[in-house]
């Protein structure tokens, strides 16, 4: 008896002289984030022997081992058990067989129209259509108003209503809304159509469809498409044929569409088949964790998309340095300094999880998978996402000091998350947070176009870190001699001491803005 209480005060005296991680301790392991090593695995991951990375390819293959490789030296366990890799069963989609037939005359592909439906085969057949203007659904203004287009076919026209100032009505100024903003327009008039009930959408936009017709016929002179999607779920609702067309096949439609956004039943009839045909293509996202000490079951994500865009026609390849080489090996430095910290007996008293995502040049593809097909750890418990893309270079564009990195969507979902990023920044490394994208009428929309957005419309916290655009954004140039390392390190450390700050704080971070 009187042994095991010796025993039992040895162990309460070396429980009570571990102690909490001083902000010495922190700034030792965040400085562990060198110059040097950022360049030594940015010059082997954004090589040729990489070739580009392209999602699916042999290259993107070889940067998955990579990543194995050094997350195995690192001594940091994979999130999936016994394997790194989640694998995400990706598909071509090829270009579809389709006949259409307007009033009993035929239409063709490429010339009137392109399909923009990812997985679906099957027939339609209508005596009338429904012509729903802009195709809008929104609080501020709905062409779907007293409108039943359930099981109808759709046709709707480009732009978006505006006052008698020409201010746009939704946004309020001249600035485009997604209504009408290029391709962010495509995918908004077919939600929109998609939740009204429609069978069938038929978006008439001629100078999209021009640059698209061309796109899809170079790809088929090339060997066809390389367009790539995710399995349909056997629990979706069901697909919405989904076709971009020529002003054209938009006035066969609807006689007057160019001239009025009235919205109408026409009477026009329609025969359409639609055959779809799609190649098996499997990719991977990489997957690697440090779990929690206390709050084991609450998890903070740093992630970055592993892909890049391969090798073009003429053979050049696209090394992709910045995009997203940089955001690649900065969440191995970042994990490298987490690993130090629990080593010395500082692990994170939340789980954090080191997510590099596949597809994220082929639409988000890889995130999309880990939130809405196979999240590796519950969504609900999920803290926060801090997501790096492109944080190795300089925006040519921007004015002020060098030292900076645009931060989008902090405070989209939390306040609390703004807050905490503020602080942190202000503690460790001073760099200039520049909010010029997280407007939310930003025409770029950066925030709809990496893969924190996967995580954010599910109502979890992001912070997206980026450092804008410049002259060598996809194409072969994007080198990994043009890195500024400086930079490049300064930013990964703000990354890891944001993380640390998420994963070791009391309680976890509010979100106070959830999203319907």
């Amino acid at each position: 008896m009187k042994k095991s209480l010796l025993l039992l005060g040895a162990m309460l005296v070396v429980l009570s002289c571990k102690k909490e991680a001083t902000k010495e301790d922190i700034v030792s392991y965040g400085s562990t984030i060198t110059q040097k090593e950022l360049k030594e695995h940015l010059y082997i991951y954004a090589s040729d022997e990489f070739e580009g990375r392209d999602t699916g390819a042999p290259g993107q293959k070889k940067a998955i081992e990579y990543l194995k490789k050094e997350y195995e030296a690192l001594g940091i366990n994979s999130l999936i058990e016994g394997n790194y890799f989640q694998n995400v069963p990706l598909n071509i989609v090829k270009t579809p067989e389709v006949a259409i037939s307007v009033n009993g005359k035929s239409f063709n592909y490429f010339d009137d129209y392109i399909s923009l439906t990812s997985v679906a085969t099957g027939s339609v057949s209508a005596a009338d259509i429904v012509y729903a203007g802009f195709g809008i659904d929104d609080e501020k203004h709905s062409d779907y108003k007293n409108l039943d287009v359930k099981g109808k076919v759709v046709v709707v026209r480009a732009g978006e209503p505006q006052d008698k100032d020409g201010n746009n009505v939704l946004t309020g100024d001249k600035k485009a809304s997604k209504w009408s903003n290029g391709r962010q327009a495509i995918s908004a008039k077919r939600n929109a159509a998609k939740k009204n009930g429609a069978t069938a959408l038929f978006f008439m936009d001629d100078n999209l469809f021009k640059r698209y017709s061309r796109f899809y016929k170079r790809s088929e002179a090339n060997g066809g498409s390389k367009r790539l999607s995710l399995p349909t779920k056997k629990d979706a609702e069901a697909q919405i044929y989904h076709f971009i067309i020529s002003e054209k096949m938009g006035k066969a439609l609807v006689g007057n569409i160019t001239k009025s956004t009235k919205t109408a039943t026409v009477a026009t009839k329609l025969e359409m088949s639609y055959k779809s045909i799609k190649v098996p293509h499997a990719s991977e996202n990489v997957a690697a964790i440090i779990k929690g000490s206390e709050k084991p079951d609450e998890y903070i994500i740093i992630s970055a998309h592993l892909d890049h865009v391969g090798v073009n026609a003429k053979g050049e390849i696209f090394n992709g340095a910045d995009d997203d080489g940089s955001g690649t090996v900065a969440i191995l430095e970042i994990a490298e300094a987490f690993k130090a910290a629990a080593d010395k007996g500082h692990g994170p008293k939340r789980s954090v999880i080191f997510l590099h995502v596949t597809g994220e040049e082929k639409g988000l593809l890889g995130s999309q998978y880990y939130t809405d097909y196979e999240p590796l750890v519950p969504l609900t418990n999920t803290v926060a996402n801090l997501n790096i893309d492109m944080v190795g270079r300089i925006d040519p564009k921007r004015k002020g000091e060098r030292n900076y990195i645009y931060l989008i969507g902090a405070d989209k979902l939390s306040t609390e998350l703004h807050e905490v990023s503020e602080q942190v920044n202000k503690e460790f490394t001073n760099i200039e947070l520049d909010y010029t994208f997280n407007e939310e009428n930003d025409p770029n929309r950066f925030y709809y176009r990496s893969d924190h957005y996967n995580f954010a419309k599910n109502n979890i916290p992001v912070i997206f870190y980026f450092n804008g655009t410049h002259d060598d954004y996809h194409q072969a140039s994007d080198t990994p001699d043009k890195i500024n390392y400086d930079l490049l390190e300064n930013r990964s450390r703000l990354v890891f001491h944001t993380a640390w700050e998420l994963a070791n704080r009391e309680n976890r971070i509010e979100v106070d803005k959830a999203t319907k």
